[in-house]
């Protein structure tokens, strides 16, 4: 599995975060196993996190 985020803590923009969901679902063809699924979770609620910052800082 490559790995999801980079250090603890570090923090991707939601539009970097997306690239890598999109990249996820073309590397599994439509199909996730069970190690995709888990990897789809995690970047997801990296790209929520990274959305309410963007949210913030813009307001």
């Amino acid at each position: 599995m490559s790995p999801v985020s980079g250090a603890p803590g570090s923090v991707r923009s939601a539009a970097e975060v997306n690239e890598q969901i999109r990249a996820l679902w073309l590397r599994a063809g439509g199909t996730l196993s069970a190690q995709e699924r888990e990897e789809y979770e995690l970047l997801v609620v990296e790209w929520a996190a990274a959305m309410r910052g963007e949210m913030i800082e813009a307001a």
